[in-house]
């Protein structure tokens, strides 16, 4: 781990579980931390936590973290890695999970819905027993837990890792392939699932603080935390937002598994979610949300996320932390992208508010 300013460190961050999920923080997570250590904060927000990283490294760190998002399935991640203290799935666990009941009739909802758009027959047919099994384990963290092994399965399997079009055919033709990630296509459901839930046990850890995990709209939460991190959906210079709840749909549709049927929407040929609007990937409704997110929580640090070429500029929410907070402090990183990003140009940077 790389030196940290924190006066205590209680566990190690690089047990963070891999994750080819779009905007993933996992590797600027500590430096994020980092830049905040000598700032006076125990109670800390992280209002879209998205993949957990940041939070992890917050709960590594010592903190006492919330970790929110306003994404069903992006909640069990949180419950998974930052709520949960000591909660691990066992050997027995995964097997209930993954096993065939001989003598059960299963739903067939992802095999008749979604067949030949992003995984096959029978891989349908096994996230259909999956999700069956998981749904009945009493334990809320152990549901977590085999929850987040089943996404991080799901999006390993997928062409670019998204559900944002029909292209199983990516996986299936018979073509030369100059490129290795048809290795991860054709690892079974098993074995990615193992894989996951391994490694988020590897991640348990308790800090001795009560963390928790929340879904929400971050302007609904109460502002009662000395430092809340934001890492808002990106929108490009070209005015292009980051819709997560387009791009995993499936994912979210996982966690409405009885009421999918009511929620798709069935002109679109991938069967994503009907669209619901949101302020913060539109170019022009995105400042006035940020500016309602600084004033809500203008009694706390405010970190904010961001890159160097998104909307609204750095100079614009620069101005607008100004209006709430006496210092602000603007420190940049290097050029690395983000998962998945061709963007070799953008850089990540950090606005710090403080009085």
């Amino acid at each position: 781990m790389e030196s940290a300013a924190t006066s205590h460190v209680f566990h190690d961050f690089r047990r963070f579980p891999r994750t080819r999920y779009q905007g993933s923080k996992r590797k600027l997570a500590w430096w994020v931390v980092n830049q905040v250590a000598e700032l006076d904060s125990r109670t800390v927000l992280d209002a879209f936590g998205g993949t957990g990283s940041v939070a992890y490294a917050f709960k590594c760190a010592g903190k006492q973290v919330t970790y929110n998002d306003v994404l069903a399935f992006n909640q069990q991640i949180g419950l998974a890695l930052i709520e949960n203290g000591d909660v691990r799935l066992s050997g027995e666990d995964v097997q209930a999970i993954l096993a065939p009941k001989l003598d059960r009739d299963y739903p067939d909802f992802i095999d008749r819905t979604f067949r030949g758009i992003y995984f096959t027959d029978d891989e349908n047919r096994w996230l259909d027993r999956a999700v069956t099994h998981l749904s009945a384990i009493p334990c809320r963290m152990k549901r977590a837990l085999g929850y987040f092994a089943l996404f991080q399965a799901a999006i390993a399997k997928r062409p670019y890792n998204l559900f944002h079009r029909r292209n199983l055919y990516m996986r299936t033709a018979d073509v030369k392939r100059g490129f290795g990630n048809k290795k991860s296509w054709d690892r079974s459901f098993d074995d990615h699932f193992r894989r996951y839930v391994d490694e988020a046990n590897r991640a348990v850890f308790d800090n001795g603080t009560p963390c928790r995990a929340t879904c929400s709209d971050a302007l609904d939460i109460k502002p009662e935390y000395d430092l809340v991190y934001v890492d808002t959906p990106y929108i490009t210079a070209k005015g292009v937002g980051v819709d997560y709840r387009d791009f995993y749909h499936f994912l979210e549709g996982l966690m409405n598994y009885d009421r999918w049927a009511g929620l798709i929407d069935r002109r679109s040929r991938h069967r994503r979610l009907i669209p619901t609007t949101n302020p913060w990937t539109k170019p022009g409704q995105c400042g006035e949300q940020f500016r309602r997110l600084f004033d809500r929580f203008r009694d706390s640090i405010l970190v904010v996320s961001y890159r160097s070429d998104g909307i609204p500029s750095i100079g614009q929410l620069t101005r607008r932390l100004r209006e709430v907070k006496r210092r602000v402090r603007i420190v940049e990183f290097d050029s690395r992208p983000y998962a998945l990003s061709t963007n070799r140009k953008s850089r990540e940077v950090l606005l710090i508010g403080t009085d």
